[in-house]
């Protein structure tokens, strides 16, 4: 069986490499996706596609609704959702991508650190799982593949 998962949240770090790295020396049956994660590509996409906006609201609003059509389809098409909330920024899409999957019903793993806890309380409540390390990740997608434990 293999595993639709798609990657969502936080973008400065390479938590993303070590899930599908991690995955593929276990030989995990999982098909990886996710947003554009170059910063300046997806804050610009709009605009460089569909014409310049002098407007910064304008600007963003091209960029935002031009990737909601990858992430939109990402998220429909996933078996699971990992969503990730980095330390540094508050990651607002991706607590809307993590109410997008939970509304669809799409099986939801959250994660990150002690800090965010109580901020993220609600959000929490609407995964199958919340983690800290993409280790955990990996241990969950060999569980449900494989039914094994981590060693």
């Amino acid at each position: 069986m293999t595993l639709s998962v798609y990657l969502s949240g936080e973008i400065h770090t390479d938590w993303r490499d070590e899930i599908t790295t991690a995955c593929t020396e276990a030989g995990l049956d999982v098909a990886f996706s996710g947003p554009v994660t170059d910063h300046a590509a997806s804050d610009d996409c709009g605009v460089s596609i569909m014409g310049a906006e002098p407007n910064k609201f304008w600007h963003d609003h091209k960029g935002a609704k031009l990737n909601a059509i990858r992430t939109r389809r990402g998220i429909e098409q996933a078996d699971i959702v990992v969503v990730r909330f980095g330390e540094k920024y508050k990651q607002w899409n991706a607590a809307f991508d993590a109410g997008t999957a939970a509304a669809l019903g799409t099986s939801l793993i959250v994660m990150h650190g002690p800090e965010h806890q109580h901020a993220l309380k609600e959000v929490d409540a609407a995964a199958l799982a919340v983690v800290e390390t993409p280790q955990q990740v990996v241990q969950i997608l060999q569980y449900v593949l494989d039914g094994t434990l981590p060693t």
